[in-house]
């Protein structure tokens, strides 16, 4: 996948089944992660250098992106403004 402009392709963390007093987590119960790995990174947008990189962990909003199956694992498109922070 190569995105364009200001997006970039994050594979979301996988949601917790367990908290961290040992309690095992049903489906209904899972919150979905607001932190991934980003995949892809296209090349910026209106001569502005992209600030995030293949291979960083991020942050971002809850609602974030748009959620994509490719090859049986899921992904999200954003744009790099909906990134909060970089690990």
């Amino acid at each position: 996948m190569k995105p364009i402009n200001d997006r970039v392709v994050v594979m979301p963390a996988k949601a917790e089944t367990k908290t961290a007093g040992g309690i095992i987590l049903p489906d209904t119960a899972k919150e979905k992660p607001q932190k991934g790995k980003v995949i892809a990174v296209g090349p910026g947008k209106d001569g502005l250098k992209m600030t995030v990189k293949k291979g960083d962990t991020v942050l971002y909003g809850k609602y974030a992106g748009q959620e994509l199956n490719y090859k049986g694992e899921d992904y999200l498109i954003m744009r790099e403004d909906d990134i909060l922070v970089i690990l």
